[in-house]
């Protein structure tokens, strides 16, 4: 009989349980997300019982966010590709798949009676090997610009042949290439702002060199502006009321109330002399701008923009070089905006207002067209994961070929490696390199091939030497992956390799798993 020490609202689950259903969650999360892998992966539509709205992405990390999860092994999944996605940006479903397998692979061998120990020790000899090998692949055309460059556009391609963009790849991996080289080798994404314009098609977004804010200019300014010099700031521009709460005025004359307002208006006109003094030609406030304050501004011929939210003046700030600034007494001190040219601009059916030839030669904006808001948001998406990935690959870069010959690769390096241990732990070693062999199955089944012929012949040719091999999903062929450009970059599948051995590991060791409601006042010590 055994004895209960546990207080009421608590379960446990020991040894084999605990482990099953570890797998069963982990591997159900990694099924649930394989569909998505490859080039002719599909998407997820997911929607909110409660708002009714709904979301269609192929973007790993993405769908494991939006779902809630009861098991805690499938929470260990959505955090590994919650990193995946913050550290290189894209690689979100190849980590949770490749951790599913992992797991998969480690069950079968506990069915076996090896133990869990035995397993992870296996496991990190082999992740060992396979990101050697993965390195001894790894080519680097970083000192040759033009390789470089193209590198980068195949970088690009592969990521977003997987995603909705994949009908204007060459359009959009241009595109995207084109706003990371800006940023000169800055991970920063600020600097390249996306704005989403329902309407057009996809293949109607473009590139804008500058920065582009969704206002316009005061009435009857003039429309565009060159040489522009901005101040940017903070301060509230409708007439200096007595803003003290619940403030009264007795009055016994009518005339005293327009001198209430009289001093009011002279309060404003100093605060706008004082804006004046900067010598500037341009205006953009984060607050309203009473039309006052704005006919004195337009008199001396200065531009203004008025309710630039909060994000738009904080990045206009960066890359025009300026500060945002809310008092105005010391003009020397303030850093002043530059800008080559303001001018406005329609975008589909919207008149917004675009800096050019700006300080920040880094700042662009791009500017998405597409039929509804969800294509839009996977549009912003994939572009986000291609952008975040060119943006590390300028930092490392280094590029490995994708395709699955990566993967085969480093299940061949785990191979010999299996060779040289004794006992059990070769057998957890070869399970890795089989889980890692599971990736271009994937990719091969979800393209709609057999792809037990097909990675059989992968492997024939990448272990008979041939090791630029890959799989040609559009024909279901083998290619070489060199000559078809399918490359991707080196963090990318370092990050999948390291984080995806790391989390099998994390829930391997795992055998009690004890659920407990959180102790409350009324379930006290008694």
């Amino acid at each position: 009989m055994s004895v209960n020490i546990f207080g009421d609202q608590v379960t446990e689950e020991r040894a084999e349980n605990a482990r099953l259903s570890s797998f069963v969650g982990a591997i159900a999360v990694g099924d649930l997300v394989k569909t998505t892998l490859g080039p002719k992966g599909m998407d997820k539509l997911l929607q909110s019982a409660s708002s009714g709205q709904s979301l269609v992405t192929n973007d790993g990390a993405t769908i494991l966010k939006a779902i809630p999860f009861d098991n805690p092994a499938a929470k260990v999944l959505v955090n590994i590709a919650k990193v995946q996605d913050d550290e290189v940006g894209d690689g979100t479903t190849s980590v949770t798949v490749l951790s599913a397998e992992l797991l998969r692979e480690a069950e079968k061998l506990i069915d076996q009676k090896i133990h869990p120990q035995t397993i992870i020790e296996g496991y990190r000899i082999a992740s060992k090997a396979a990101l050697a090998q993965l390195e001894v692949l790894a080519v680097n055309n970083g000192d040759d610009s033009e390789k470089f460059r193209e590198d980068l556009i195949n970088i690009a391609k592969t990521t977003l042949s997987s995603k909705i963009l994949s009908q204007d790849k060459e359009y959009f991996a241009k595109l995207a290439v084109d706003a990371v080289l800006r940023l000169k080798g800055s991970t920063n994404l600020e600097h390249i702002q996306i704005i989403k314009k329902v309407g057009g098609k996809l293949s109607d977004s473009f590139l804008d060199e500058g920065f582009i804010l969704d206002k316009r200019f005061g009435v009857s300014q003039p429309k565009r502006i060159e040489k522009a010099k901005i101040l940017i700031a903070n301060t509230s521009m409708d007439t200096d009321k007595v803003k003290i709460f619940g403030a009264k005025f007795k009055v016994d004359a009518t005339s005293k109330l327009a001198e209430l307002e009289k001093a009011e208006k002279d309060k404003m006109k100093a605060k706008v002399e004082k804006i004046k003094k900067f010598g500037i030609n341009t205006f953009v406030n984060r607050q309203l701008i009473y039309d006052w304050p704005e006919q004195l501004f337009s008199d001396a011929s200065i531009n203004t923009i008025e309710h630039a939210d909060f994000e738009g003046v904080e990045r206009l700030a960066l890359v025009t070089g300026g500060e945002v600034v809310s008092t105005f007494d010391n003009p020397e001190k303030v850093k002043l905006g530059y800008c080559e040219l303001i001018e406005e601009v329609i975008i589909g059916e919207d008149i917004m207002t675009k800096f050019s030839g700006v300080a920040a030669g880094e700042a662009c904006t791009i500017v998405l067209r597409g039929a509804t808001e969800q294509v839009l948001d996977e549009a912003d998406r994939s572009l986000h994961d291609a952008l975040s990935v060119l943006s590390q690959t300028t930092r490392e870069t280094r590029t490995v070929l994708g395709g699955g010959c990566s993967e085969m690769n480093m299940s061949k390096a785990v191979e010999q490696a299996a060779q040289n241990e004794d006992g059990k732990k070769s057998i957890a070693v070869e399970a890795f390199a089989r889980a890692l062999r599971q990736l271009p199955v994937i990719l091969c089944d979800n393209a709609g091939f057999d792809s037990s012929e097909l990675v059989s012949k992968l492997r024939a040719s990448i272990y008979g030497g041939t090791l630029t091999s890959g799989l040609n999903l559009n024909e279901g062929v083998i290619a070489d992956m060199r000559e078809l450009g399918i490359v991707e970059s080196y963090k990318l599948k370092r990050a999948v390799v390291s984080s995806a051995s790391e989390a099998a590991e994390v829930l391997l060791r795992v055998d009690n798993i004890i659920r407990a409601k959180p102790r409350t006042a009324d379930r006290g010590m008694h």
